[in-house]
């Protein structure tokens, strides 16, 4: 954990100081359950992600089609 994250853990334990045990309680389920999804939700968009890009044209096609479709312009710039 870094500085940044340790300030901002004891920020929020400054928070919940007040709190019932039963919002105590609730609170820690509820971040139980984002640490399980978070995990599984960034494994499944890693996963997810693979062929993202679908096109029937190989690489070397699309690098060609990129390439041929960029525009320049000469300018004159006056000092």
């Amino acid at each position: 954990m870094n500085y940044t994250e340790r300030r901002i853990v004891e920020s929020y334990t400054g928070l919940f100081e007040g709190l019932s045990t039963l919002s105590k309680m609730e609170l820690i389920k509820k971040l139980s359950r984002s640490l399980t999804i978070e995990n599984n939700t960034k494994e499944d968009d890693f996963y997810k992600s693979y062929g993202a890009f679908p096109s029937e044209k190989s690489a070397e096609e699309i690098i060609k089609d990129i390439k041929d479709s960029r525009k320049f312009r000469n300018k004159e710039i006056k000092f």
